[in-house]
């Protein structure tokens, strides 16, 4: 029994310890998604999809839930974040090339027509995150749409 409890205690204190390192947060301040928005031009329906499933993963601004605060929860979140960026940051859309930003939009279609995004750990703890059908089809259709006006617009020099 006293083996058990110097074990736990010592869980306790390394538990106590793990939360004074935290990872940096992804908060900007800015309007970190204008030039997205004014570029792609999303239907408001798909703007309200994209701000509540995509938007905390991939732009520069995520609206953390009150258990980022506890590590190892706030390592992990973080680690998602990073990856998600790392893939499509929404808030960098203007140093994309036009031939990245056709790219990134037929990622957008892949992913939501396959159903890997939002991730499903993800849409349980956000309700309004999931997707429906509906919704994919709607978001797919824009991308589609979005991607076909880079494809056709004035070619780079």
């Amino acid at each position: 029994m006293k083996v058990i409890k110097k074990i736990a205690k010592l869980l306790l204190l390394l538990f106590i310890a793990i939360q004074f390192f935290r990872p940096e947060k992804n908060i900007d301040q800015g309007s970190h998604l204008a030039e997205f928005l004014n570029e792609t031009n999303p239907p408001e329906n798909v703007e309200t999809i994209l701000t509540n499933s995509c938007y905390d993963c991939h732009s520069s601004n995520t609206a953390y839930p009150w258990y980022n605060n506890i590590a190892p929860v706030s390592w992990w979140i973080s680690g998602h974040i990073k990856e998600a960026k790392g893939n499509l940051n929404l808030s960098d859309w203007d140093s994309y090339s036009k031939r990245q930003k056709v790219h990134k939009l037929e990622e957008v279609i892949e992913v939501i027509d396959e159903g890997k995004m939002p991730l499903k750990q993800y849409a349980w703890i956000h309700k309004n995150a999931g997707i429906s059908k509906e919704q994919g089809k709607a978001v797919i259709e824009w991308a589609r749409l979005t991607k076909a006006l880079y494809e056709l617009g004035p070619q780079p020099r």
